[in-house]
């Protein structure tokens, strides 16, 4: 089997998430289990940490496995969804699975996918546990899909559990109230395991802590163990002072991530990197050398990234309301004439609360990802248009940024954003 004939096979076999959505998902832990226990548990063989959360969780998992790798360590990654190949999914110290593997995974396991019937993302998480076995990685850095109780990913028991930050995305899915999506959050939480959260909120803080004092799982609240002072970016990169709140002297770093948002992904990570070291030991000099380049070591794409200069061009792939905030802010922070945002979103999930948070005083260029779930670029027009967010409709993003490269100025400053899957068909991406 061709590796192009694997594809093709788990996205026209499988219900596939970011295709058709909700329906895609398989609840509970069954399938997940009988694919492991027909590979003979790789699971089972590879220590781990679990990353949760709304926003920023696929930032700390790179950020994480960046660290780890700079310290001579064999790293798994494991994150979805990928951006414009499928195995940017599952990285051995930053480089993809090599497709072959992924052709003989499927071929090997085909019979047992048929009997079983997974996900997608089941398939996949089977899939990437199993080469992380095979590859006798000494650490996997495993980022959950959607939730947490019942992702597929939960069937692990890491050596840290690890929650960014609760907000409200897939609702329909999670629950409406923060306490509830918290809730489902939480299930990554195991017994006796410590969990690091990412930021402290008044309505999730009691909700993780009732959680952690049953499993008696140690808990610690990043936010609340380090102090972080911004200090802008320089040379290209954000300079970032950091102490912990026992220790008056601040450490000093890099991030080649520069979006405002990292600095609330950094403690997440330094916490964890904290709690496991004398499992793990990591010099403050790896921890540096990683920050710096976390993209170049890990792949790490669409996170506040420059795709071209004069007029700036930038891509994240904010597609909430919690990580669309983010984003501005720190879009407020740079000096531009006028800002032109191409937005596409998927037709799933709550617009009203992400036209809010969008300027109006922006230009637009609306466009639709080649998706099912896309939502139609002259729908979303409309709809912006609706609450004062004005511009024109564009079949594809690429259409949508020639759109906007045409009518710019050098000191322009172009936003891509609204959708991973937006992003992923960006040519310019790199």
């Amino acid at each position: 089997m061709q590796y192009t004939e694997a594809i093709d096979y788990l996205y026209s076999r499988l219900p596939v998430f970011h295709r058709i959505g909700p329906k895609a998902i398989k609840p509970g832990l069954g399938n997940t289990l009988a694919l492991c226990e027909a590979l003979g548990n790789p699971h089972q063989q590879f220590r781990s940490i679990h990353v949760g959360g709304t926003n920023g969780k696929g930032s700390t998992s790179h950020m994480l496995a960046a660290i780890y790798q700079s310290a001579g360590y064999r790293v798994g990654l494991y994150t979805s969804p990928h951006l414009q190949s499928f195995t940017e999914r599952i990285r051995l110290n930053g480089q993809p699975i090599p497709e072959a593997d992924v052709a003989a995974f499927v071929e090997r396991y085909q019979g047992v996918i048929e009997s079983i019937e997974p996900s997608f993302f089941e398939a996949t998480v089977a899939m990437a546990f199993d080469y992380f076995a095979h590859q006798q990685v000494d650490l996997a850095i495993i980022e959950v899909g959607l939730g947490g109780r019942l992702d597929s990913t939960n069937v692990i028991t890491p050596l840290v559990s690890v929650i960014t930050n609760i907000g409200y995305d897939h609702t329909d899915i999670l629950g409406d109230t923060l306490p509830q999506i918290a809730g489902e959050k939480a299930g990554i939480i195991k017994p006796g395991v410590p969990v690091v959260i990412g930021e402290t909120h008044p309505d999730t803080q009691a909700v993780f802590m009732k959680k952690a004092s049953e499993q008696k799982a140690p808990l610690v609240f990043a936010d609340q163990a380090y102090t972080v002072m911004d200090e802008g970016i320089l040379n290209g990169y954000r300079q970032v002072a950091i102490r912990t709140n026992a220790d008056e002297r601040p450490e000093n770093y890099e991030l080649d991530l520069l979006g405002a948002y990292q600095l609330h992904n950094l403690p997440t990570a330094l916490a964890t990197v904290s709690v496991l070291q004398s499992i793990f030991p990591v010099s403050v000099s790896s921890i540096r050398r990683a920050l710096a380049a976390v993209s170049v070591l890990t792949g790490l794409k669409g996170r506040f990234q420059t795709v071209r200069q004069q007029p700036r061009v930038i891509a994240d792939t904010a597609h909430n309301q919690p990580g669309l905030e983010a984003l501005f802010e720190t879009i407020r922070s740079l000096a531009f004439d006028t800002l032109r945002i191409v937005l596409g979103v998927v037709a799933d999930k709550d617009r009203t609360k992400v036209l809010e948070v969008v300027p109006p005083s922006a230009v637009y260029y609306f466009c639709q990802a080649h998706t099912p779930r896309a939502l139609p670029a002259e729908v979303l027009q409309t709809e912006a248009a609706a609450v004062g967010r004005r511009g024109n409709a564009y079949a594809d993003v690429n259409l949508a940024l020639a759109a906007a490269l045409e009518e710019s100025s050098p000191h322009d400053l172009i936003l891509i954003t609204g959708s991973n899957y937006t992003i992923a068909e960006l040519v310019d991406l790199g």
